[in-house]
């Protein structure tokens, strides 16, 4: 009796550890696509899909102003404010791909993602390119990772 009870919990423990690494991989992966997948949904055609992408509480720190938002509407707020801050800017055709990241830090139900971007735009009508960085924080919940904060720095202008 005292043998089979070792030996489940040798396997058990032995199946926990195996399947461990896996999962850590699988969720930095998942973390990763997330961040990709909100930023590819902003686009005024697919904009509820990355609004939906945000947690009940979220923070959010950009160059322009107001510069922060909070709450449930952080996202949509942000949006609205981006489109007028651009139309007033004469801001057109932006792209803001993400480079490798450089770090995706998966704590239980939370995480932690950074990577450089490259945003470039038309600013009447004058090509402008920023290199910055795009940290991001995550909460996974039943629906998935919902994102909880981000912030855009910009380090250069050209």
């Amino acid at each position: 009796m005292k043998l089979s009870r070792i030996s489940v919990f040798v396997t058990c423990f032995l199946l926990l550890v195996a399947t461990l690494p896996a999962s850590f991989a699988s969720d930095k992966t998942d973390v990763v696509d997330t961040v990709k997948r909100y930023l590819d949904n902003l686009d005024a055609s697919k904009i509820q899909t990355a609004l939906a992408m945000c947690d009940s509480e979220v923070s959010i720190l950009d160059e322009f102003s107001p510069h922060e938002w909070h709450g449930p509407t952080a996202c949509a707020d942000w949006w609205k404010a981006e489109q007028v801050y651009n139309e007033q800017s004469g801001i057109t055709d932006e792209d803001a791909p993400l480079g490798a990241p450089q770090t995706v830090d998966v704590n239980g139900d939370r995480a932690y993602f950074v990577a450089p971007m490259i945003y470039t735009y038309k600013k009447h009508g004058k090509p402008v390119k920023e290199t910055g960085a795009f940290a991001v924080s995550l909460h996974r919940t039943s629906a998935g990772w919902k994102i909880t904060g981000w912030a855009y720095s910009k380090q250069t202008l050209e």
